[in-house]
């Protein structure tokens, strides 16, 4: 059998021995308690501004640096829900790849709606510049990483100038950004949940990141989805927005994945389900080669 194989395998055996212990836990909660501690160094709680969810986690990597990579990281949750806590295991993944990664909590609906929490990512970006090297972290190896709804709010940042100018930065500021099964063109919206977060149905004007491809100087991008994600559109959000990037002269990695779903995307960051798909290594690669340029 070949080793790869193997692993698969014995992961799945291992997990299904765990499943009648934890049948009570959630997935996240699961996943949480598979995660490592000892991977890294973590810095919880700090406030980048004085709302009760302006508050962001970082997790360093443990060998000492000034040069690291920086990676800001922002949960999906259709806009109205998520917690950073949730999303150790993605911490840890980056953390012990050696990148310092900023997991950032932002505020949610029905408390907001777009564009607050757009101006809540953008505070905790400019946070994370200014303390990056506190962490070992290089500020001008800075990426923008989201997923489902957060990989919106890591597109609106990276393409529409609007959010950065805002805080004193340029998407020029950013060594690129990552979004993983990420909505970019979901006009008129069709989820009754998801209508109010922006306005339905008087939808403000440019509030989908498609509308801002085409004016070049935009960073570098990687982009992954889940083939058979039922969620967010593959073809029309991700691959979309990859040709049109790449009309525009923008750099784009683009990888859909077989194996998972909209969830298990990013869930295959986890250390027990990383045999779920190669995304751990795919982004890491894509940050460490923007180092080498």
């Amino acid at each position: 059998m070949p080793l790869a194989q193997a692993a698969r395998l014995s992961t799945r055996l291992f997990l299904a021995t765990l499943a009648p212990l934890l049948a009570a836990c959630s997935p996240v909660v699961m996943i949480d308690r598979l995660t490592p501690t000892d991977t890294y160094v973590f810095r919880g709680d700090i406030a980048y501004g004085p709302a009760a969810r302006q508050r962001l986690d970082v997790y360093q990597p443990l060998a000492a640096t000034d040069n690291a990579p920086v990676v800001v990281f922002f949960y999906g949750g259709s806009w109205s829900s998520g917690d950073r806590g949730m999303y150790r295991f993605v911490g840890e993944a980056l953390a012990a790849r050696g990148i310092v990664t900023v997991i950032a909590d932002y505020r949610l609906y029905p408390a907001v709606r777009y564009p607050d929490f757009l101006q809540d990512c953008a505070r905790a970006v400019a946070w994370t510049v200014q303390h990056a090297a506190q962490f070992g972290g290089n500020p001008r190896q800075l990426y923008l990483m989201g997923h489902s709804a957060g990989a919106y709010n890591a597109a609106m940042l990276a393409l529409d100038p609007r959010w950065l100018h805002a805080v004193g930065l340029h998407r020029t500021d950013l060594a690129g950004w990552i979004g993983l099964a990420g909505p970019y063109d979901f006009l008129p919206i069709t989820d009754r949940a998801v209508q109010p977060v922006f306005h339905d149905p008087d939808y403000p004007p440019d509030c989908m990141p498609i509308d801002f491809v085409g004016h070049g100087h935009l960073p570098r991008t990687f982009l992954g989805a889940a083939r058979a994600d039922s969620l967010v559109n593959p073809q029309r959000n991700t691959v979309q927005l990859a040709d049109k990037l790449r009309a525009d002269g923008a750099q784009v990695t683009l990888d859909l994945y077989t194996g998972v779903n909209h969830q298990t995307l990013i869930g295959s960051f986890a250390l027990p389900l990383r045999w779920m798909s190669p995304v751990l290594d795919d982004v890491v690669r894509f940050v460490q080669e923007g180092q080498a340029t």
